[in-house]
Formats: C-alpha cells, structure tokens, sequence
C-alpha cells in the first residue's frame, strides 16, 4: 500500500510540474475533449448510460479493453476504430508530457 501511495504522489507531482507547460494544457484538453465526445457517442448510439459510455471509452483508450461492453452496431464499430487511433496517441502524448516533466525537474 506504502509504494502504491508513494507511486500516486509521484505521479500528482509530475501532473503539477506538467500544469506549468501550455503544450500539457492543451494536449490535456483535447482528451477531454476526446473522452466526452466518446462518452456522448456511446451513449446515443449504443444507447448505455453515461457510466457505462466512459468507461468503455476509458478502457479502449488505456488499451485495457476488457470487452464486457463492445459496439454493436457498424456505425459505432467504424467511429470505435478511429476513436481508439486517434485517442490512444492523445493519451500516450498526454503521459509521455506527466512522464518528461517529472524527469525535467528532480
């Protein structure tokens, strides 16, 4: 439990020091930005709630991907495989941003 808190400091700390760079802040809000336009998505045309909506999207772009919820409808299954393209590179951006600053600035 001790390392995992140690671990979650570590990356709020990185967060932190990423805030102050105008590049994090904007990569940050095109994931936002990706995440409820995903969640939105989901929930109008699979028809799940929004719980349900954002966290599928959550999973497909941390590439977990546990496949309890997947698109049924073609529609949806297109948009899910350019949404993954797309957001997977925002989110690796987004981390690799926490990831540098937190080595930038020991």
């Amino acid at each position: 439990m001790v390392s995992f808190l140690l671990t979650l400091a570590r990356f709020f700390r990185g967060l932190h020091k990423a805030w102050s760079q105008p590049n994090f802040r904007s990569t940050l809000l095109v994931a936002t930005i990706i995440l409820i336009s995903g969640t939105l998505f989901y929930s109008k045309v699979e028809q799940w709630n929004l719980l349900d909506s954002a966290y599928f999207c959550v999973m497909t772009l941390t590439t977990i991907g546990y496949g309890d919820l997947h698109p049924t409808d073609d529609f949806s299954k297109l948009f899910t495989m350019f949404y993954s393209i797309i957001g997977i590179g925002v989110f690796v951006t987004l981390i690799a941003q926490i990831a540098r600053a937190q080595i930038n600035n020991k």
